[in-house]
């Protein structure tokens, strides 16, 4: 299986909403001590643990498939689960999909343009602006202070769920980890 986090490189980007999908993949690489791989040629950093491999890319999120293609090609992987922030969900939900649309999110968009529509998604809630003019930059900005007060538990969740799927469906996964609606407190 290759486990996908959806980001932006660099330390600007580092703890924005849009990078949840990075952050995940470093709690997985320490969860797991994967190993770093050699991945100039993948365009991202590629760890492997087991017979699983995770993956950030570094192409920045509207060429992220090219890194995910080059990456299942050269390994000859079937499944692919692509994690992402999703501003169509609460803060703090968490929902698992197959296929579907990219909803205007230009990770998944470059994505399904290079590997099909055919992978499990992470789908993990940001909220959204309240003006649609907004959204480049609440996507960009950092988590306020009482989200980031839930994050090691929202990721960890994630991570748990991850590690779950491993070794079950995604359907069991889906039921087992599911948050709807997370309350902040």
């Amino acid at each position: 299986m290759l486990i996908v986090g959806l980001g932006n490189p660099g330390s600007l980007y580092e703890k924005t909403r849009h990078n949840i999908g990075f952050m995940v993949i470093q709690e997985l690489v320490s969860r797991f001590s994967a190993t770093k791989l050699s991945s100039s040629s993948f365009e991202g950093e590629l760890f492997k643990f087991q017979n699983h491999f995770l993956l950030k890319p570094l192409t920045y999120m509207n060429l992220s498939g090219n890194s995910i293609a080059s990456v299942k090609k050269f390994y000859k992987i079937d499944e692919v689960v692509i994690i992402h922030d999703d501003l169509d969900l609460p803060f703090g939900s968490v929902r698992f999909k197959h296929g579907g649309g990219h909803g205007g999110h230009n990770g998944l968009k470059s994505a399904d343009q290079k590997i099909s529509k055919e992978y499990a998604r992470v789908r993990m809630g940001i909220g959204k602006p309240e003006y649609k003019g907004e959204i480049a930059s609440f996507v960009l900005s950092d988590f306020n202070q009482e989200e980031s007060a839930h994050l090691g538990m929202w990721i960890s969740h994630t991570c748990d769920a991850l590690e779950f799927l491993l070794q079950n469906s995604l359907e069991d996964t889906s039921s087992k980890y599911t948050i709807k609606k997370f309350q902040l407190k």
